[in-house]
């Protein structure tokens, strides 16, 4: 029996070019991707982009095929992940997406689909605390963050870890899963902090 990634939104607002090619390589450094057993990381994990950059990844080689409002990169991004880009229409209005699918489950890009326009058609812009952590670690230069490593309990080695300000003592590395609401706050960009709090799927 196929066990379906769960869909996640990693990133709040379009993501421009240079954004989009930094989510591309978010994952970048974990030890995941050393042992080749990336797949997890990626499947499910999407973002909204421009038209502009939509057509831009359209034109840079021929789709592995197309169906409707939504195409997938011949090139994969491990095992049998690739970046499927779409089109949807959400509440009368067209808008573009991309989104790692594990295309061995044939029905991934339409679920992918649909949970995106579930989550976008939502009335009120709200982000989960999952949501919040996802963005933080989306938008993250790769020098400020990391993963812990030998220096960490053995526990909690290989989950990732963000530069965070400790007062008077400067800064610190944390565990991304155990920021605090402030320091969440803190991390993200003034025109998310303020968002109410979205209730999880």
């Amino acid at each position: 029996m196929h066990t379906s990634p769960t869909i996640r939104k990693v990133f709040e607002g379009v993501a421009t070019r240079p954004e989009m090619y930094g989510m591309f390589n978010r994952h970048r450094g974990d030890p995941a991707m050393a042992e080749g057993d990336a797949a997890q990381l990626f499947a499910g994990e999407w973002f909204e982009l421009a038209e502009r950059e939509h057509d831009y990844m359209l034109e840079i080689l021929p789709p592995l095929w197309m169906r409707g409002d939504m195409f997938a990169m011949r090139e994969f991004m491990t095992a049998s992940v690739t970046s499927v880009f779409l089109s949807p229409l959400i509440d009368g209005q067209m808008r573009w997406f991309h989104g790692y699918c594990d295309l061995s489950d044939r029905a991934s890009p339409e679920r992918m689909k649909a949970a995106i326009i579930e989550r976008e058609s939502r009335p009120v812009r709200a982000m989960t605390r999952e949501e919040r952590l996802e963005h933080i670690w989306s938008s993250t230069h790769d020098y400020y963050r990391g993963y812990a490593g030998e220096r960490w309990p053995a526990a909690v080695r290989g989950r990732r870890t963000v530069l965070v300000y400790a007062g008077r003592h400067g800064t610190a590395l944390k565990l991304l899963d155990e920021l605090t609401e402030a320091e969440i706050a803190a991390k993200l960009p003034v025109q998310l902090r303020h968002l109410p709090e979205a209730v999880a799927a």
